[in-house]
């Protein structure tokens, strides 16, 4: 496979009350592009009294995205911030020198039989930007560009690519790509994308190179030269990347940072309970004492 440097199966994680399936950070690829962070969520059937309930949780030199297919979780952070977020659309969170939020069934839904499938994803801020304020925006589905190529329907999530641009205010050059077909065709993006990147594959199977490759695999490409492939019928894949930081980046906990001694600062304000509040919350998870 000479176009593939890594294969990243998916590892279930625990994200407090709900496992996920975790992409990335993986131990010998710790990012791609600007991407720190990705977890598969779901798809997970949840009945009456089977909520997610994320407790009031912190971030600093990052920005979330989450973004869903069945489901609805309630978003509500430290700058007074609610919003329901449904299928489609993308919620993107700026934490910059520190947020807090958390992450809910709504009540319509929390005494009910519902679905739950998703992705939970952290993009790193250039190093200018690690200290910004924090922001919360929401981009309906009816605002993210969606087009037909090689006989698949496209759709730009975040970033730039392709010619086109999200309105997802993005603070670095990157892409995130959804690939869906409901019949067999053949991709071919060629040298039209940038930086690092990356094939996840959602549902049905991609093949190129002679393998097929089944869902919950990531294929970490050697260069911004996305092969030819061929998607599978009733498949679905993205395609994530971007330009690489200049510096490191590490991860502890919920934090990230290019510097070791604003983690363990950060640490150090949660326990102590300085981040700001999220308005009509309660309860908090503690920090861990452990690095993701």
């Amino acid at each position: 496979m000479p176009k593939i440097s890594l294969i990243i199966e998916e590892r279930a994680a625990d994200i407090g009350n709900f496992m996920v399936g975790r992409l990335l950070p993986y131990r010998q690829k710790r990012s791609v592009g600007p991407f720190v962070f990705f977890d598969h969520m779901g798809p997970a059937k949840l009945g009456p009294g089977q909520n997610l309930d994320v407790l009031p949780h912190p971030h600093i030199g990052l920005s979330t995205l989450t973004y869903l297919f069945e489901g609805s979780i309630i978003h509500r952070d430290s700058l007074g911030s609610v919003q329901e977020i449904n299928p489609g659309d993308v919620n993107w969170m700026t934490a910059g020198k520190g947020v807090v939020h958390s992450e809910r069934t709504p009540d319509s839904l929390r005494n009910s039989n519902k679905s739950l499938h998703g992705f939970q994803i952290w993009v790193g801020l250039p190093d200018e930007l690690e200290e910004t304020e924090p922001t919360f925006h929401h981009i309906p589905a009816r605002d993210i560009p969606v087009w037909s190529e090689f006989g698949a329907v496209f759709k730009l999530i975040a970033g730039e690519a392709l010619g086109r641009n999200s309105p997802v205010p993005v603070h670095s050059e990157l892409y995130l790509i959804e690939i869906k077909s409901s019949k067999t065709t053949s991709i071919s993006l060629g040298k039209r994308l940038y930086g690092e990147s990356s094939i996840y594959v959602l549902n049905g199977h991609i093949s190129f190179d002679e393998s097929i490759f089944n869902p919950g695999h990531l294929l970490i490409m050697k260069d911004m030269d996305i092969p030819h492939f061929d998607l599978g019928p009733d498949s679905t894949v993205f395609i994530l990347g971007g330009k690489a930081f200049p510096h490191k980046r590490y991860i502890n906990w919920n934090f990230v940072s290019s510097r070791r001694d604003r983690l363990e600062k950060a640490k150090e304000d949660w326990i102590e309970q300085k981040f700001s509040k999220i308005p009509c919350e309660s309860g908090f998870v503690p920090y861990p004492d452990r690095k993701v």
